[in-house]
């Protein structure tokens, strides 16, 4: 199933609700699809997005136990976490350090865009920071669905876990925000549901 071309991926893609059972993914192919995922779109190229894998049978059902007792996370070859920083914008120095480095901004330049970044963030507050978190996030998220579909493997996003218990699960820290889990594994095709309806573009999309 690899291969698609975008109109292939997006029409192939949806949300899984069964898995087969006992299909393990490679740690080597988690880590092309997040090598994928890495060129997902973020505000500043602050890359928001955390990811905590869950590809272990016993920490799986642990997790099923404290956190998420859908059937999924069982039949799943892995459950994803993915979480949003909300100090991602301290990180700015760092992010943009090789493009200084590499002649693309000088030294007034790269001040300026850390000074920028820095002051949007901090004038906005909290919630501005956690909304960017999850805003980020989630498109990292999407990034990553399409890229598992593109390697052969199904996904389904959750929002039907406990994210304070999560956090206690993995002792997250306090800057890393709970955006949502997703189930990740080869879909179990004689389970399958047809897709949901879904709305007309007129109905949704306005041209002006």
């Amino acid at each position: 199933m690899e291969g698609y071309n975008f109109t292939q991926l997006a029409n192939e893609r949806k949300s899984a609700n069964n898995f087969m059972e006992n299909v393990e993914i490679k740690k080597e192919e988690l880590e092309e699809i997040f090598k994928l995922v890495t060129l997902a779109p973020s505000c500043f190229n602050l890359q928001h997005a955390r990811y905590i894998v869950l590809k272990d049978k016993e920490m799986k059902e642990l997790f099923r136990e404290k956190v998420c007792p859908q059937y999924k996370v069982h039949t799943a070859s892995a459950a994803v976490l993915v979480l949003g920083d909300k100090m991602a914008y301290k990180d700015a120095e760092r992010m943009y350090e090789p493009m200084k480095l590499l002649g693309i901004l000088d030294n007034t330049a790269f001040a300026e865009t850390v000074r920028s970044i820095t002051a949007l963030y901090e004038s906005r507050g909290e919630e501005f920071m956690r909304d960017e978190a999850i805003r980020n996030a989630s498109l990292s998220a999407m990034f990553f669905m399409l890229a598992a579909k593109e390697k052969g493997w199904d996904t389904c996003p959750m929002i039907g876990y406990d994210p304070k218990a999560a956090i206690k699960f993995f002792n997250i820290e306090d800057n890393l925000e709970p955006v949502m889990l997703i189930t990740l594994g080869k879909e179990d095709v004689n389970n399958r549901r047809l897709r949901g309806y879904r709305k007309p573009v007129s109905e949704y999309v306005k041209i002006i």
